[in-house]
């Protein structure tokens, strides 16, 4: 996959390719992982590209897809803009939730819940806070208010 460009990406391997490697796939961090893809970017090389369109197929969280398109495009690679994600991004979240809310103690804070969710969850806390950005807290709140409500 050679292309002849000048997208003033660097040719060869960055010295912590291993290490961009595994934060690209880092799950509990969606800002490890885009920080990757956009130091990734940098590289015009047959790996690096191979990653970042690996993360623009397979990542859940679409600021981390978006910017790895933008890095493939910038590198002259022919890429379609990726989707925003519709419905659970974890199969079965709401039951996820649900069993963390019957694990806390009635009359718990939604803080607690939140905190709780983070600890025994971080990949899907941080999933959905990349994907929700700014409107996370809303969201997840109003999951937290419904929830076990018959």
């Amino acid at each position: 996959m050679t292309n002849n460009h000048d997208s003033g990406a660097v040719n060869g391997l960055p010295e912590n390719f291993e290490e961009l490697k595994r934060a690209a796939n880092r799950s509990s961090s969606w800002r490890d992982r885009l920080n990757a893809v956009n130091e990734l970017g940098n590289w015009d090389t047959e790996p690096t590209i191979k990653l970042l369109q690996n993360v623009l197929k397979n990542d859940q969280v679409f600021q981390v897809r978006e910017a790895a398109y933008l890095k493939l495009k910038q590198l002259g690679e022919e890429v379609q803009m990726p989707a925003k994600n519709k419905g659970e991004l974890f199969k079965g979240t709401n039951k996820i939730l649900l069993r963390i809310k019957k694990s806390l103690p009635e009359g718990h804070t939604f803080e607690e819940f939140k905190e709780k969710l983070q600890k025994t969850r971080l990949d899907l806390y941080d999933t959905y806070e990349g994907d929700k950005d700014a409107e996370f807290d809303s969201w997840l709140h109003g999951i937290w208010e419904t929830l076990g409500r018959r």
